[in-house]
């Protein structure tokens, strides 16, 4: 059945509209985009397991660490075999994850939480997440940015999505819960019934992408589109690099650390958004920000976080990757510090600063596969940048490790200000300075890790057909 799934049966027809990849891709990419939501049940978790939030904290640790893992490992493998078949894999995975999970739960064994949404899940999260990245970048080689930002915005949506629906779905399973009180846990039954609910449900809206999702035929080009214009741009090559010599290079070591530093200063906000806000605002232990604001707030920041996926990305393709990520890494510095001085006066200027950090955060991920195809090419483009995404899982561990310690070194949570977090905004200062000077270290890819241009054979299920010049 699977031979089904092959990249050869994929090849789009004639007359065959680019615009209908990225609605594939985001339906992968709105979905696995629900591992951004895990902190709408850790309360209930935590109780159901009678364990602390480290325990349960680490579900989420574990999922971005495999997420990168398996996106370096599959890599060469999804180029190899497609977006189609990609897709559908990461479905299963990302599905199993839900339901071994809710097995775990049932059962009351963490370890199986752990083996479930962690580690299966975290396969499907890698796997469903470079998949369509290369295929957007063949479909649309004059807008790299745009196409790569229409999808991996998805990636930040699913929370804004997925947040509001997991409440909804355990109000439903358990009348004594209630999604307006942080303080409310629903029971293990619920909890175990959400899980169920989402892997069903998240595989059926996979599969609208896998059957929906196309490659371009081998020398289709997009009406006007001229590859030595593009190529005239700085750091943009028309040679190609393969996998394995790409992690030979300077260049893709130093892009390595800047998206560790960027992520990594954005997650720490993110992990913390909704304690974070009432803490900032917080005095003689009452906070003047309400559950239900904080909970908006992470609604906000999820929709930013989306939003510079796209704005960010797309900007990329006028002013140049090196130059979009002076603004993510030079300016984010500057919000930071802010942030920490006088982010508590105001409520809308921490808003303000907030959004506009988490847009940087959203826009580094979505620029990124731009930047790789800038450099390298597209023959292995989705399989490098399955490599460069154990980046992503460092710092899934680095970012909430740093903020997490600085917090439980100035107090009890609940009981905070905006004090506490001082430390911890410094420190992200100084990790996007290092991200900064990575990002101006980087040049042009040396010709001797080229592919020959003789050596590149086509893949025997892409053959060349007329050009199209229709669906741009």
């Amino acid at each position: 059945m699977l031979s089904a799934l092959d990249r050869r049966h994929t090849v789009a027809p004639p007359g065959y509209s680019r615009w209908l990849i990225p609605p594939a891709a985001l339906a992968i990419h709105l979905c696995i985009g629900q591992v951004y939501a895990t902190s709408v049940y850790k309360n209930s978790l935590i109780a159901h397991f009678d364990t602390g939030q480290t325990a349960i904290g680490v579900i989420f640790s574990i999922a971005i660490v495999m997420l990168g893992l398996s996106a370096a490992v599959a890599g060469t493998w999804v180029e190899a075999n497609g977006p189609r078949k990609a897709m559908f894999v990461s479905a299963c995975f990302w599905a199993a994850g839900f339901l071994v999970g809710a097995l775990g739960i049932a059962t009351s064994q963490l370890w199986l939480l752990y083996l479930g949404y962690g580690v299966l899940g975290g396969i499907g999260l890698g796997i469903g997440y470079i998949s369509p990245v290369s295929t957007l970048i063949k479909w649309f080689p004059d807008r790299p940015g745009l196409a790569t930002g229409l999808a991996i915005m998805g990636f930040g949506g699913g929370a804004m999505v997925a947040s509001p629906l997991s409440r909804q779905l355990l109000s439903f399973f358990d009348s004594g819960y209630d999604p307006s009180n942080s303080g409310s846990t629903a029971s293990g039954s619920a909890l175990v019934w959400l899980f169920v609910t989402l892997g069903v449900g998240y595989f059926v809206i996979m599969m609208f992408g896998v059957f929906n999702v196309r490659v371009p035929a081998a020398d289709w080009r997009p009406a006007g589109f001229d590859p030595a214009r593009v190529a005239a741009k700085p750091l943009v090559t028309t040679a190609n690099v393969s996998a394995a010599n790409a992690v030979k290079t300077r260049s893709f070591w130093l892009l390595w650390v800047v998206l560790f530093c960027n992520v990594t200063a954005g997650i720490g906000i993110l992990e913390q958004a909704s304690p974070m806000i009432q803490d900032f605002f917080r005095e003689g232990g009452t906070s003047a920000v309400s559950v239900a604001a904080a909970g908006g707030f992470v609604g906000l920041l999820s929709l930013f976080n989306m939003a510079g996926r796209f704005v960010w990305s797309s900007t990329s393709d006028v002013i140049g990757r090196k130059p979009i990520y002076v603004v993510y890494l030079g300016v984010g510095m500057v919000l930071y510090l802010l942030l920490a001085l006088v982010g508590q006066s105001a409520t809308a200027l921490f808003v303000l600063l907030a959004c506009v950090i988490l847009s940087f955060y959203g826009g580094g991920f979505a620029t990124v596969p731009a930047y790789l195809r800038d450099l390298f090419g597209t023959f292995e483009v989705g399989a490098i940048h399955g490599r460069l995404l154990t980046a992503w899982s460092a710092a899934g561990v680095a970012g909430p490790l740093i903020v997490n310690a600085f917090l439980d070194a100035q107090g009890e949570p609940g009981t905070l200000t905006a004090a506490a977090y001082r430390p911890a905004l410094f420190t992200m200062v100084g990790v996007l300075a290092v991200g900064l000077v990575a990002n101006l270290l980087i040049r042009p890819v040396p010709q001797r890790f080229h592919e020959p241009a003789s050596g590149r054979e086509e893949r025997a299920d892409e053959r060349p057909v007329a050009a199209e010049r229709s669906g741009s």
